[in-house]
């Protein structure tokens, strides 16, 4: 019998779906957290657990990481049904550039408190954002109770935030210097993308990246209009273009990579980059089908996220799955791409290492952050159970989680949230949303 010494908090009743190497599942499992780490994870006969502070009944439902969106725009909660149903440069340029003029530090904040709290109720653990005003971000999360990976979006014009470039570099190494040593909050350098940045930008973002030797987040090759731009503007596709200006790399984190094609998809996997599949914003703009099983079987690490709540419109990774899973077998005609165990390695386990996050967070295993979530299996929609995996990607939706721990700490108990006061946060939100709507002249609908 293992005794681990007075852990704070045991699990105990559930089915563990561990997201280890090998994928093991434990019926009637036990994982013991004691401060930030996960101690132990097994069978309850292997383990005495009359010394914990806080015992856990997961009452038979899914014991399982936390989830993880590994592309997000946080505060756009602020613009959620703002400007639906337009082609993605108009709905840029004509709507959500313009009220993106009026946010402030303050407004970033609130908006992102907004999204921690859909985020954690719907068992996500950890998000990777790029917006403006990126320490209010940081700052929410932290308040919020949860691991975030933060970087303020560059482009060639000036931003609301910083002004001018020059001034957004400076901006991005005051948050790494701030935030290196956190607990929940990294850091990343994130030019928006190859059409909004110049050469010249992409090279000292990478530059960046590789001396503080953090992930550098990017748009890329998200539509055909993008491809046909970058093309037009530089001889080569999107892809193809950050390779010669030797930018990717194991720390490239690539959004989206819609448009791709057989060269491009060897390129990232040359050069060891990732990728960020974002199907219900693709799917929503119209933007197209990314080729991710190609991208799978070629070995490139793909994760899953949602892209922003003004483009989706939620922030629900259950029900990002189940998209992921399902667009790719009618596109293909074929039920047995992207199976249930593959898409959830993409919430987890692989999203985690896109991240640089591997030996953090995305699997249940000793040594490893307290990221963990039960979801209740008690309800009509999961039953019967015959597969768990089945279950977690085609049947589960975000409100069936009813516990979230994040980093050890429980931020979420029987459904309810621990660390954000949620009635004032969206009173916040509304007050917002009335002054965007005079301002810009935007009736309710």
């Amino acid at each position: 019998m293992h005794r681990i010494l007075k852990p704070d908090i045991v699990i105990i009743n559930g089915i563990v779906v561990t997201q280890d190497s090998v994928g093991e599942v434990i019926e009637n499992g036990v994982v013991c957290v004691s401060g930030e780490k996960i101690t132990y994870v097994g069978r309850p006969d292997d383990i005495d657990i009359r010394s914990a502070d806080r015992v856990i009944d997961a009452r038979g439902g899914i014991v399982m990481p936390g989830l993880i969106n590994t592309h997000t725009h946080a505060a756009m909660s602020s613009f959620r049904g703002l400007a639906d149903d337009l082609e993605l440069m108009d709905w840029l340029n004509n709507y959500i550039f313009p009220a993106e003029t009026q946010l402030d530090y303050d407004n970033v904040y609130t908006g992102t408190m907004l999204a921690c709290a859909e985020m954690m109720l719907s068992g996500t653990t950890c998000f990777c954002d790029m917006y403006l005003f990126e320490d209010a971000v940081a700052e929410a999360a932290r308040a919020a109770g949860m691991r975030a990976v933060v970087g303020e979006v560059l482009y060639d014009f000036d931003s609301p935030n910083y002004g001018s470039l020059a001034k957004g570099f400076e901006y991005t190494i005051d948050l790494i210097e701030k935030w290196h040593a956190d607990a929940l909050i990294s850091v990343a350098v994130e030019p928006h993308s190859p059409y909004l940045c110049s050469p010249e930008l992409l090279e000292k973002a990478a530059f960046l990246s590789e001396k503080y030797q953090i992930p550098l987040i990017i748009h890329l090759s998200e539509t055909t209009e993008e491809k046909n731009t970058i093309i037009e503007r530089y001889g080569r596709t999107p892809v193809a273009h950050l390779a010669e200006i030797d930018l990717l790399s194991p720390r490239v984190l690539a959004c989206h990579c819609v448009v791709v094609d057989d060269n491009d998809i060897a390129l990232l996997k040359q050069r060891g980059a990732n990728v960020s599949h974002n199907p219900e914003s693709n799917m929503k703009l119209a933007s197209g089908i990314a080729p991710v099983p190609e991208m799978i079987a070629a070995g490139i690490c793909v994760g899953l996220g949602t892209d922003g709540p003004a483009s989706n419109n939620n922030l629900d990774m259950f029900m990002e799955m189940d998209t992921a899973a399902k667009i790719h077998k009618v596109n293909l005609l074929d039920p047995t791409v992207m199976d249930a165990r593959m898409v959830l390695k993409m919430a987890t386990r692989d999203a985690a290492r896109a991240l640089g996050l591997e030996n953090v967070t995305g699997s249940l295993e000793v040594g490893k952050k307290g990221d963990i979530i039960i979801v209740d299996t008690k309800k009509p929609h999961m039953t019967p159970m015959y597969d768990v995996f089945s279950h977690i990607v085609y049947s589960a939706s975000g409100s069936d989680v009813n516990t979230v721990l994040i980093n050890g700490r429980l931020v979420v108990e029987n459904g309810q949230l621990l660390t954000i006061n949620i009635n004032e946060v969206m009173s916040g939100m509304q007050v917002m949303a009335d002054k965007i709507r005079r301002m810009h002249n935007w009736q309710l609908n």
